[in-house]
């Protein structure tokens, strides 16, 4: 599991490292994402990827994602 943390990002840019993150991510690994809310607009792309995920709400301002990505034999190469 490869931890990130983009609390301190202004939007787009929390959806767009947490995408290049897991671009670079191994197959069948995951991305743990300490966030400041839930990235809403960030849940269907993830749906549409076929990445696994859930989210765990902390407390005011803490919120934790945890992305598994599947393996992926057809598109290994992006």
């Amino acid at each position: 599991t490869i931890a990130i943390d983009v609390s301190e990002l202004v939007p787009p840019e929390p959806m767009i490292r947490i995408l290049a993150e897991l671009e670079a991510l191994p197959a069948e690994s995951s991305l743990l994402v300490r966030h400041v809310r839930r990235p809403m607009h960030l849940y269907p792309r993830l749906d549409e990827l076929g990445y696994r995920h859930e989210t765990r709400d902390l407390g005011p301002g803490r919120v934790e994602l945890l992305i598994e990505k599947p393996a992926m034999p057809d598109s290994a190469t992006a």
